[in-house]
């Protein structure tokens, strides 16, 4: 063979390469279209029935030289890239997307602004139980110059014979000591019928792990113009999290807290297992703030410092961890809140940190 039918050959070898690319493109867009559709239908953007289907379509029109393996090969990486193509669709068209807003979103609670590089602290008792007790955690944060609050007025708890929280009468307790020591607090709501009553006593709803894909919760909390702080599911995968986000916002809500809390594992070390490197992810797919709580990612009072202090290297926009006069008294979580003594011992290791601004 001589070189001019060498080169015509690769001349030839081109044309084709250029046809595929051609056709793949093509096919790349009827791809992204059908993506368009089932998500309008809500239909999973996979469907191995169909691939099974195109691959059995296209084995019975092979005639070589290639063989049936190479070809299937060859398709289904063809295939995976349609599905990824999907995907990062999807992707860009969420409201909570990175890829929608590339800035971050800050929240201004009080003046505290959750997600302006500094970082924010929330500290409070597990549950309300009464006035005295929440005012002595809020004196204690007042006097350390920081502004938030969390308690819980309402208490989903694992077993029903467990406290279940004060209600509308721990809010009321909440909202009063708030305006007497200039603080905003953060308290759970767990019944869509409770998000209207909340708005008008706290500052931040809070959406518990339990409630996470608590779908008709999140779309409540989304109608009112109230941020809120929403925490990742016992064992929920960081995209069913980041489309709970999603839940919220696309009902006109855009005031809203991410945060990691640890998830269930088979370690039995620590009461969760702390997803730490969820705090980057969270932070690369989405434009919104993200805090750890480190008290339930743990529930253990001597790994509450290094792992604020991993979640403030890592790029947490904050910490949350939980307070209490006197734990050994409290009606839930007692082994797992700091007493007041600890909390100080605690802050002050804190602000050691040369990220801190105190």
């Amino acid at each position: 063979m001589s070189n001019k039918d060498l080169n015509e050959l690769r001349d030839q070898l081109d044309d084709i390469n250029l046809q595929l690319l051609h056709l793949i493109s093509n096919r790349a867009k009827v791809v992204q279209e059908i993506g368009k559709v089932k998500e309008k239908q809500g239909v999973n953007r996979y469907d191995p029935v169909r691939e099974r289907k195109m691959l059995d379509l296209i084995e019975s029109n092979n005639e070589g030289p290639l063989d049936v393996a190479t070809v299937k090969h060859l398709f289904k990486e063809i295939f995976k890239a349609g599905l990824d193509l999907q995907e990062d669709d999807h992707k860009k068209a969420l409201l909570v997307s990175r890829k929608k807003k590339s800035e971050d979103t800050i929240i201004d609670l009080k003046g505290e602004l959750i997600g302006n590089g500094i970082p924010s602290f929330v500290f409070g008792p597990c549950a309300v139980e009464s006035y005295e007790q929440v005012a002595k955690v809020a004196e204690s944060i007042r006097n350390k110059g920081l502004k938030l609050m969390r308690g819980g007025a309402y208490k989903p708890r694992t077993s029903p014979y467990d406290f279940q929280g004060l209600g509308v009468e721990g809010l009321k307790i909440l909202k009063r000591v708030a305006d007497e020591y200039g603080l905003a607090v953060i308290s759970e709501i767990v019944n869509p019928a409770d998000v209207e009553t909340a708005v008008e006593y706290i500052d931040v709803i809070q959406i518990g792990a339990r409630n996470m894909q608590n779908f008709e919760l999140l779309k409540a909390a989304g109608a009112v113009n109230k941020p809120v702080l929403l925490k990742r599911g016992l064992a929920a995968t960081i995209d069913e999290f980041i489309n709970a986000a999603e839940y919220i916002m696309a009902q006109g809500n855009g005031n809203i807290i991410l945060c990691e809390r640890g998830i269930r594992t088979y370690e039995r070390a620590t009461r969760n297992t702390l997803d730490i490197s969820a705090v980057p992810i969270l932070k690369q797919e989405t434009h919104l703030p993200v805090m750890v709580d480190v008290t339930h990612s743990t529930g253990r009072k001597d790994l509450l410092l290094p792992t604020a202090k991993a979640a403030l290297a890592i790029g947490a926009d904050g910490v949350m961890a939980e307070v209490h006069p006197d734990p050994s008294v409290a009606l839930s979580d007692s082994a797992q809140q700091m007493d007041l003594k600890q909390f100080d011992e605690f802050y002050s290791e804190i602000q050691k940190l040369n990220w801190v601004t105190v």
